[in-house]
């Protein structure tokens, strides 16, 4: 291959990247993929497109659709292998060849057992030339919903942790919220909200802040993820705040067999579906919560309760990231305080001893972002 041909692919995946992030959080239970058709010859993007809100029609089609005639010739550039099975739409596979597209550049396979490179087979029995693993590292890591789903029958689990300088959880003394970190970091919690399909704090949280759970970033209001709480009992005022717009953003209230059904009943009339898991050990079992997760659609999981809640996902060994907001050491670059501690050593301080590596950092005002994976499994191929 031409060095040229490699740039132009990279080139293009890129493209293709960047309209499968704009997904993230609107296509549950499908993946969020990017598309591209372009004309290697003349450079020109034909058509580009992302799998909609809901998860249909997926990326390729409407790629497809957009292109037209175009298309025939042309280059598609896919951030997911094409699916080759009929679901609830036909394979995307078989509108790529019936396209008359010549070549289909795909950054990774699905692990879905449906699929698993039986759409590349598919594309090269059809005389297409097949391309693998351009931008792969990328799209494994915004298609790791998808992988995680898919592989571990769980979402993919963010711990968001939002910490003084000196690495503790700040405690207020009346019903207000306790603000952590500036309004520009707080904004960025936002945007995970946005790009989660489900947001989970446990019934102290709500107790606590009495917070609403959802989006509040301008022109993504509509993208408030699906709120889960967790109360072993269903200890859950009926007038807490989440409720109020329970109809418009959902509330899941997940709780243990034998919850008192008259609680239970009167939170479904204010709105939330609630469901029922066994409990272990006094709490409530967190695989069969995931499992309850997984029925309903959810792909990508933000854990935003406190600290019993960030250590008990870490001794079920279901974190996959940490968001690790540290509030005024910017300048620093590395958290302050009377032990100097470390981002992972206050990462895993309150999750327990998690193997993690830094993925990204970022500075929001006087505050510090770590994005920490766990390092224990591999995501895909």
């Amino acid at each position: 291959m031409s060095e040229d041909r490699a740039k132009f692919d990279a080139q293009m995946m890129r493209i293709a990247l960047m309209m499968a992030r704009r997904g993230l959080g609107l296509t549950a239970p499908n993946p969020s993929v990017g598309a591209v058709i372009a004309d290697e010859t003349t450079g020109e993007v034909i058509a580009r497109a992302v799998t909609a809100p809901g998860g249909r029609p997926h990326a390729e089609p409407s790629a497809i659709a957009l292109a037209g005639e175009r298309a025939a010739g042309k280059t598609i550039y896919v951030t997911l292998e094409p699916c080759s099975h009929y679901g609830k739409t036909p394979p995307c596979a078989d509108a790529i060849i019936t396209a008359g597209l010549k070549r289909a550049v795909v950054a990774i396979e699905d692990p879905d057992p449906r699929v698993a490179g039986r759409g590349l087979d598919r594309l090269r029995a059809a005389g297409l030339e097949v391309r693998r693993g351009v931008g792969a590292e990328e799209a494994r890591w915004i298609t790791r919903g998808h992988i995680v789903r898919v592989t571990e029958r769980r979402p993919f689990v963010t711990l968001k942790m939002a910490l003084d300088s000196s690495g503790r959880v700040p405690q207020g003394t009346g019903a207000a919220p306790v603000f952590v970190t500036s309004p520009q970091a707080r904004a960025h919690g936002h945007l995970l909200r946005a790009q989660a399909d489900a947001i989970l704090v446990g019934a102290g949280t709500i107790k606590a802040d009495n917070p609403q759970l959802t989006c509040r970033l301008p022109g993504l209001e509509g993208q408030s993820p699906l709120r889960v709480v967790l109360s072993k009992s269903l200890d859950i005022l009926p007038s807490a705040r989440l409720f109020d717009d329970s109809h418009a953003v959902g509330v899941l209230c997940v709780a243990g067999f034998g919850a008192d059904p008259v609680r239970k009943a009167t939170l479904e009339r204010q709105g939330a579906e609630v469901a029922l898991v066994p409990v272990v050990a006094g709490q409530l079992w967190l695989p069969a919560v995931m499992e309850a997760l997984v029925a309903r659609g959810i792909t990508r999981l933000l854990v935003e309760g406190g600290p019993g809640m960030w250590a008990a996902f870490g001794a079920q060994s279901l974190v996959d990231e940490i968001a690790l907001y540290v509030a005024g050491v910017a300048k620093s670059g590395s958290p302050e305080g009377e032990a100097g501690l470390s981002p992972f050593a206050l990462a895993t301080s309150y999750s327990g001893n998690l193997p993690l590596a830094i993925a990204d950092t970022a500075t929001f005002g006087p505050d510090r972002l770590w994005r920490l994976r766990t390092t224990h499994k591999q995501e895909g191929n």
